[in-house]
């Protein structure tokens, strides 16, 4: 058998494995010190077996291990998918055509994710239905300090203002945790998604923080892997608020209050997940080499959190 790590990755080691019946892909924690409830293999196993044949594209599952003395710590096998990894969101490389295309496919996609019935495969504990927003405040402002290296006074702003203004709708479907197109595998040739990977922050949440989070993009510049001020018409990309009227209509939702608070929630998110890496980065147990410049992101994320909430005043 031939194995070669995958390069990229913030968060779990990643492993091809080549073998006589076939490719596949081992995932397995990383050795030393981590935050509480980070890393969970088992949870991305339990979802992507969950969902296979539900609509949503995902490889199929063959092994989990959480015995770590065998190759150290916990680990799962699955299906190696054949594809594309578009990590840049402006995905050059692409006819308008294709750019539309793959947008608008991970947009469906989305929206059956969100439409299925988490009871009926198997995953009625796999999260606790309600209150997900004050949940995932708690659990990210108690990682965020876990890993804090520094002061960033928008952060603080963040931690301030977001619990205090955490929406009533609490609707419950099953989440991807970060979904974008850089954590999909996208057909060859076409401009379709095959595999949506990266399920270790999949729980039980409201729909809204998903579709957010897809569109941080829209929010950020090119050097922050963002499409802000890039011309999207020429391009062929769906502006954020056409993202959104597409997922509308494909869940029969009338519209959505409160959209800058899910803006500002996913960029602090995502701004606190960047300030694990830099954790990981300080403690001696970050696995890819360009972590402490995906960590120093932090700052201008959580700045770009706090200015959507200025915006509203």
């Amino acid at each position: 058998m031939e194995v070669r790590r995958f390069l990229g990755g913030q968060s779990n080691p990643t492993y091809l494995l080549r073998a006589g019946s076939g490719d596949y892909v081992l995932r397995r924690k990383p050795p030393g010190k981590l935050l509480p409830s980070a890393h969970a293999v088992d949870r991305e196993y339990r979802v992507l077996t969950a969902l296979r044949g539900s609509g949503v594209p995902v490889p199929r599952t063959h092994v989990l291990c959480e015995d770590a003395g065998v190759i150290g710590t916990a680990f799962y096998v699955m299906s190696c998918v054949d594809g594309r990894i578009l990590r840049d969101p402006a995905l050059p490389g692409l006819s308008a055509a294709d750019r539309g295309a793959l947008y608008d496919d991970a947009n469906a996609i989305l929206a059956r994710l969100h439409a299925v019935d988490w009871r009926a495969v198997g995953l009625g504990d796999f999260g606790r239905p309600g209150n997900y927003v004050a949940r995932q405040l708690h659990r990210w402002i108690g990682q965020y300090r876990a890993s804090e290296t520094e002061r960033i006074e928008a952060m603080e702003r963040l931690i301030e203002w977001l619990p205090a203004h955490v929406p009533t709708d609490d609707t419950t479907t099953v989440v991807h945790g970060d979904f974008r197109l850089g954590n999909m595998v996208v057909d060859p040739v076409e401009p379709r998604v095959v595999a949506v990977l990266d399920w270790e922050l999949s729980t039980l949440g409201h729909p809204l923080g998903d579709l957010a989070y897809a569109c941080v993009p829209h929010r950020l510049p090119p050097a922050l892997d963002g499409i802000r001020g890039l011309d999207l018409t020429a391009l062929g990309i769906p502006s954020e608020a056409a993202y959104v009227a597409a997922y509308c209509r494909r869940t029969d939702r009338p519209g959505i209050t409160d959209w800058e608070f899910y803006v500002a929630f996913s960029l602090f998110r995502l701004a606190a997940i960047c300030q694990g890496i830099m954790g990981r980065v300080r403690d001696g147990t970050a696995n890819d080499p360009q972590a402490a410049e995906r960590g120093a992101r932090a700052r201008p994320l959580a700045e770009a959190g706090w200015a959507v909430v200025a915006a509203r005043a």
